[in-house]
């Protein structure tokens, strides 16, 4: 084969490599630019589902894990919404939806 029956096949892998380089430079510069979710700023304003009674304390499940919670608004039964208020260590502070 000559180098000009090769100019084809060339000229496209390096088209398909162009492309995929520029594909992977964007999906790096648009994940630095996504907001950080993970956190106290991530969890704050939250709704969380209590697990068990809340009376004053007890747990809720927030994104699939559980976690201890205090009732800031008295007795909350199983089941209900919260709104997360406030962190502190790994406890939740909690009130009605």
């Amino acid at each position: 084969m000559t180098l000009t029956e090769l100019r084809g096949p060339i000229t496209v892998f390096i088209i398909i490599a162009i492309v995929f380089v520029v594909y992977v430079l964007f999906a790096i510069i648009r994940s630095q630019r996504k907001k950080i979710s993970t956190g106290r700023e991530d969890i704050i304003g939250k709704i969380a589902i209590t697990y068990t009674d809340l009376n004053p304390t007890g747990t809720v499940m927030l994104d699939g894990e559980l976690w201890k919670a205090n009732s800031d608004s008295g007795y909350i039964s199983a089941g209900t919404q919260v709104t997360v208020n406030r962190l502190s260590g790994l406890m939740l502070y909690v009130t009605n939806k």
